[in-house]
């Protein structure tokens, strides 16, 4: 399948393990078959009273043939799995490069417990690709074939019936368990990232759960899916042992054909009767290596059935680049933003978040962004941060558009604050740390002093997503990241609407003085103190309807005016109460 070129891909990578655990299990394999072949045949050899030096050198051939097939053994797992974790090392490691890019598209589309189901469950379950698809079928060939030249050598009758055997055990088998696998086919894995999935779903939203009195409807839908995964997991075990139950029966139908064929023979003088029980144990060893055959079919579908969804996942990315733009983007001067008629759509929706914008911001500029809930400010810095690409226009940093330029270059001139960011388990520093590495303590104090947190430790511990910290405390310490990092061009979505106002004029006052002569947008929907501001963009459904200084805009009575009156009504309002 086309959706298997990854792991031919990364099993090139392993080629020298690979090589080195086929060879340590065909001398496993023939080994293991020479071992019980000698064992038949000196126990033969033992009716007949033989020289002393025979049983000598049989019993020591035995010996060495069990030495080599346990240390080839063990050399064959070794290396076997040793390419089987470096393979998923790579996979993993090319799974997540094309998710990264396709972000927050794919976060948008597929529930974070599928996605979590995919990256862990699915990228786990190609171990088998190797280990039980692609690696069995060439040791079974290549022992069956050593063993059938040996066994033709003493009686071409009973090579043919291990030729039998062997198309049974390698088509007819594995057939069987194809056609009940078929019953079952992704039942499985789909019962699992559904369960992953709403597990992960309750686990965000137990508090919820909790206030609003649902906990127990949650928890029977989980049971119910785990009762269903469960039952899943029953038919596909059959499915297996069913499989491992008619290879066994098989062989044992083999083996009792060869002793009986080998009787006949005997009786005829056409075989010689101490070789009878050295074909015996021939043919119950070479068919126990065929084992895996039997359960091929179920494993390959598994690996096949993971392997699209993992690119189903990062589909989107063909349609991007195959090379990352090489542009860069200064980090030394602030940066103009252009945009010209740009326009933007999110899957699903009936109307563009944004319409034909098309604005201008000069390097060193600072610019507010005002509007109503939904009117498209936060959309806007996501394009010009390449999180999406928009559908209509273009947009230009220092007149080189945003095609050429690299993620990563663009990344690092922004001084970035969302309304979403993320807080990682660990300590204050740890978090601090994520804009640079090498901030001194004593300047990751001063930059807490900023942002009104001088009565924090650097060691103080912040829970996952930052549980234990208030929406205050998130917005200020995104703010001390921000004020951390070097660029000269500052991106701010609403980065103090959880402030009181106080702090807010306190933080800001620093903000404002570190980011003179850098360009700036700021996104907010409180209009106190943007009277500073070079100039206001007031937006409304995805278009700009009014655009200019504050004076002006005042000036003007018309959008902003009449949205600065109703703020100083309720502030007005709030305060006499």
């Amino acid at each position: 399948m086309s959706e298997l070129t990854i792991l031919s891909k990364a099993m090139l990578g392993e080629r020298k393990d690979i090589l080195l655990s086929i060879l340590g299990g065909l001398i496993a394999g023939i080994a293991g078959v020479a071992l019980f072949s000698a064992s038949g045949y000196m126990i033969s050899q033992t009716v007949f009273a033989p020289p002393l030096y025979t049983l000598i050198v049989l019993t020591s051939l035995v010996k060495l043939l069990g030495f080599l097939r346990a240390a080839s053994r063990y050399a064959e797992r070794l290396y076997s799995h040793r390419a089987t974790f470096s393979m998923l090392s790579r996979l993993r490691t090319s799974f997540f490069a094309k998710l990264i890019p396709l972000a927050p598209g794919v976060l948008n589309k597929k529930r974070s417990g599928d996605l979590l189901a995919r990256i862990v469950g699915d990228v786990e379950s190609l171990q088998n690709y190797f280990l039980r698809v692609a690696y069995p079928p060439v040791i079974v060939v290549m022992v069956f074939l050593a063993t059938m030249l040996f066994t033709a050598s003493f009686s071409i009758w009973i090579a043919c019936l291990f030729v039998l055997g062997m198309l049974a055990t390698a088509l007819i088998v594995p057939g069987i368990v194809l056609l009940g696998q078929r019953k079952t086919q992704g039942r499985v894995r789909k019962q699992r990232a559904q369960l992953s999935t709403e597990v992960t779903e309750v686990l965000y939203g137990f508090r919820d759960l909790k206030v609003y009195g649902q906990m127990a409807q949650g928890e029977q839908k989980l049971q119910h899916i785990s009762a269903a995964l469960a039952a899943e997991q029953q038919r596909a075990a059959g499915n297996l042992l069913r499989g491992q139950s008619i290879h066994a029966f098989v062989t044992f139908l083999i083996s009792w054909g060869v002793l009986a064929l080998g009787g006949y023979l005997i009786m005829d003088g056409a075989l010689a009767g101490v070789f009878l029980a050295m074909l015996v144990m021939a043919s119950l060893t070479v068919f126990e290596e065929a084992a895996a055959m039997a359960t091929l079919p179920v494993y390959k579908q598994d690996s096949e059935h993971a392997a699209k969804r993992l690119t189903e996942t990062v589909v989107a990315s063909a349609t991007l680049s195959s090379q990352q733009p090489i542009g860069k983007v200064s980090t030394d001067h602030p940066a103009s933003i252009e945009l010209s008629g740009v326009t933007f759509q999110y899957e699903g929706e009936w109307r563009p978040a944004l319409k034909e914008i098309s604005l201008h911001f000069p390097a060193g500029s600072k610019t507010a962004i005002v509007g109503p809930s939904g009117s498209g400010k936060s959309t806007l810095i996501d394009l010009i941060l390449k999180l999406r690409t928009p559908m209509a226009g273009d947009i230009r940093l220092n007149d080189v558009s945003m095609d050429e330029l690299n993620e990563t270059s663009l990344w690092e001139m922004a001084n970035v604050v969302l309304q979403q960011n993320h807080f990682f388990r660990g300590t204050i520093r740890d978090n601090l740390l994520l804009s640079r590495g090498d901030h001194t303590d004593k300047h990751l104090l001063d930059v807490l002093a900023k942002v009104q947190l001088s009565r924090i430790s650097l060691t103080d511990l912040v829970l996952e997503k930052g549980e234990n910290l208030s929406e205050g405390e998130k917005q200020r310490i995104a703010l001390a990241r921000a004020l951390l990092r070097q660029g000269r061009v500052w991106l701010l979505d609403e980065p103090t609407s959880s402030l009181d106002y106080v702090t807010e004029q306190r933080v800001m006052t620093h903000l404002y003085e570190q980011a003179a002569g850098d360009t700036l947008l700021l996104i907010c929907h409180r209009l106190t103190g943007l009277e500073q501001m070079d100039r206001i963009v007031v937006m409304e459904q995805g278009r700009i309807v009014e655009t200019g200084s504050y004076a002006e805009l005042m000036m003007q009575q018309g959008y902003f005016y009449e949205m600065k009156q109703i703020e100083r009504q309720m502030v007005g309002g709030g305060a006499e109460t």
